[in-house]
């Protein structure tokens, strides 16, 4: 999710921390598991192509959640993940958000080997803040944003791998979902007011919903969450530890045996309100979130974090690199 308030977001949770503390006086950690992981052969992830599709999807302007630059966003998304091979699906539903409206929203879902019981999740939001209410400009607070990092670069992660996927089959299922209206929640400036609870991640709500009545099953998820910033590092969120910790594990493992371990510190992050806890707690999928720690500067999810330069030029393609390498063989492992 998208709010860096204190109280908020990346907030280390103190009532986690009580129950790891041990009797002898000293916190437990997790660490992640030593052993040496086989890599399976994979393809090669193409930072250059993932970067084509960030600005493809900007090319659009932002956006935002029922608008018209969402819906030729949307078409040209769902197009691609059929290019590529992909039986598509498409949820359509109306949000409520924190002033009242209602606004039409949007999930496309996309699958490979859609008959295969065995599958894997990949999802990231791909809808854009309306306001860049975090902008050092408060003339900026009410312009949309045009989210190259947030959420384009995630989405541009699973379009490549998809591609990958046509290009190498796997023995898998592999699901990718766009999901909508993340990114709606109150502007910082009626929080006060209004409040910010539950007007966050409404498309993963909505899916994960459907997906538990449906019931839709995987194996684990993997959240890609502003995955290509300048100066981005992944540190092992808290949540997707208490939820998904295996997935976690393995995932910073591979990282490391793949030669991003500056990407993937072994370090603990924040505790986030993100779109996988709705898959986590909702559809029962465990599911992590891969989503940045910037432990200096006015953000802690980054200097364009919901400001109006976040743009193409400040993303950096070894960041795309790193995450979606991982990725790829976090799922060819799984054959």
């Amino acid at each position: 999710m998208t709010r860096n308030t204190p109280t908020l977001l990346y907030l280390l949770v103190a009532a986690a921390s009580l129950l790891l503390f041990s009797c002898t006086g000293q916190t437990k950690r997790r660490t992640p598991a030593a052993d040496t992981i086989a890599l399976a052969p994979c393809p090669r992830f193409s930072a250059d192509s993932a970067m084509h599709y960030i600005n493809e999807q900007c090319r659009f302007g932002p956006r935002v959640t029922g608008t018209e630059a969402a819906r030729q966003c949307g078409d040209y998304l769902a197009g691609l993940f059929q290019t590529y091979g992909a039986e598509v699906e498409e949820q359509t539903f109306d949000v409520t958000i924190w002033d009242g409206s209602k606004l039409p929203a949007r999930n496309i879902i996309a699958r490979i080997n859609p008959s295969n019981a065995n599958r894997v999740l990949l999802c990231a939001h791909w809808d854009c803040r309306p306001w860049a209410d975090n902008d050092p400009d408060e003339a900026n607070h009410r312009t949309p944003i045009l989210g190259a990092n947030d959420a384009a670069s995630g989405v541009a992660v699973m379009l490549e791998v998809c591609r990958l996927i046509q290009q190498q089959p796997v023995n898998i299922g592999v699901d990718f979902v766009c999901f909508d209206a993340e990114d709606l929640g109150t502007p910082q400036w009626e929080e006060d007011r209004w409040g910010s609870a539950d007007t966050w991640c409404l498309g993963s709500l909505f899916w994960a919903k459907r997906a538990s009545s449906d019931g839709y099953k995987a194996r684990y998820g993997v959240l890609l969450d502003m995955v290509g910033a300048r100066g981005a590092t992944f540190s092992r969120e808290g949540l997707s530890n208490q939820m998904a910790g295996h997935i976690v594990d393995r995932t910073w493992q591979l990282a490391g045996q793949l030669g991003y371990r500056q990407f993937f510190p072994l370090a603990d992050g924040g505790y986030i309100t993100d779109d996988h806890v709705n898959v986590n707690e909702i559809a029962k999928i465990p599911c992590i979130d891969i989503i940045p720690y910037f432990r200096e500067g006015p953000s802690s999810f980054g200097p364009t974090w919901h400001t109006v330069e976040d743009t193409p030029e400040n993303i950096d393609p070894n960041v795309l690199e790193a995450v979606g390498q991982t990725v790829v063989q976090l799922i060819y492992n799984e054959q």
